[in-house]
């Protein structure tokens, strides 16, 4: 036990690992003068965000629930392989190692829907099947943009599923969870059209994703914690916002019904999802699984709002840079994107501090 709980710290290093090389080489895609790490490693900004930091530590987290030894082989395949993928050429390697940790993270919600078979695990063990596919396609030498669909799919289903879970405490009925997995069926259908009739596929990709949406914002248990005080309402405030950008991503799916790299559409579409919802989401949820992981409590301060406001309004004048072709906003949008990741990760940091100085007190 003493062992596992050791080894979440260089776990979660891993993946931290792969958000610096994240951010640096995204800053160099905006435009940014920044020195690369090394040589072709600018086209693998995506799958360092989404394999080596974010599929390094959900997988954490699922193994840390778990507490089984052998749960924490994927989230320790994927920030190895995603250290292989920063420090050497020798990419397919890394990919083969995230691939297989994909794979693990598949057979890790197998024990878990094995323990507790409900609407909720299934929707989260989808989210999973579809970040070993897209993982597949992605080995495979498929073109990233037809692979970021399937990746959309495994944080938006994780997340989806864990605010079903959540939404038992309002007692949906029994037809606003048909609607719920219509919804999904709808998404699903979008993600694999989209790898043979892209225009198509990405259109109804957009309308599963604002089906879903609207579910989620009705449904959604932070609705009246809004109301609360503390951490409570920061959350709820971080999970709103989430929905407000998911929205925002399915529309511009909607109606571009193009995936194509390096297109204002495409950027505005890819971080309305990715920053919007997927990072707003581990601003709210950070204080609490952190220290649920990691074992260090991490306290709230109302200083949390700076990163969250700092992330909103930077999304902003990005989004608002890709719409009006302004190359200036859509560079320091992105800059300060990033600098409101790094100030997350400060607050977060001096959190944990006071937390463990609360302890000793």
């Amino acid at each position: 036990m003493i062992l596992r709980h050791r080894l979440r710290f260089p776990l979660m290093f891993l993946g931290m690992l792969s958000l610096i090389a994240g951010l640096l080489t995204g800053l160099s895609r905006l435009g940014w003068n920044i020195p690369e790490i090394r040589a072709g490693l600018l086209v693998l900004h995506g799958p360092l965000m989404v394999c080596g930091f974010l599929g390094t530590v959900i997988g954490l987290e699922r193994a840390a629930a778990l507490d089984m030894p052998w749960t924490y082989l994927a989230p320790f395949l994927s920030g190895i392989g995603s250290v292989i993928t920063i420090l050497t050429s020798y990419h397919t390697a890394g990919q083969l190692l995230i691939t297989i940790a994909s794979l693990l993270f598949v057979i890790v919600f197998i024990a878990i829907l094995r323990r507790q078979f409900a609407p909720f695990t299934v929707t989260m063990g989808i989210g999973a099947l579809l970040w070993f596919a897209g993982n597949i396609f992605w080995l495979f030498g498929y073109p990233i943009y037809l692979i970021v669909p399937w990746w959309a799919g495994y944080l938006i289903l994780t997340i989806a599923g864990e605010r079903l879970d959540l939404s038992r405490l309002l007692a949906p009925s029994r037809s606003s969870y048909t609607i719920f997995f219509s919804a999904i069926v709808l998404f699903l259908t979008g993600i694999v059209y989209s790898i043979f009739n892209t225009a198509v596929g990405i259109r109804v990709l957009g309308l599963g994703i604002l089906a879903l949406t609207v579910w989620l914002v009705l449904h959604d248990i932070a609705t009246k914690t809004v109301r609360q005080q503390g951490l409570t309402r920061f959350v709820a405030v971080c999970l709103l916002s989430g929905y407000f950008w998911l929205g925002i991503s399915g529309l511009f799916a909607l109606y571009s019904g193009k995936f194509i790299p390096v297109t204002a559409m495409y950027d505005a579409t890819l971080h309305s999802l990715f920053l919007g919802f997927v990072f707003a989401m581990i601003f709210g949820h950070a204080p609490i699984i952190f220290p649920a992981v990691l074992q260090v409590p991490i306290l709230y301060s109302p200083l949390f709002y700076l990163h969250f406001a700092l992330l909103q309004a930077s999304l902003l004048i990005r989004i608002t840079g890709d719409i009006t072709s302004s190359t200036s906003a859509f560079m320091w949008g992105g800059l300060l994107n990033v600098a409101s990741l790094v100030l997350f990760l400060a607050n977060t940091v001096i959190g944990g501090m006071r937390g463990l100085i609360s302890q000793k007190v």
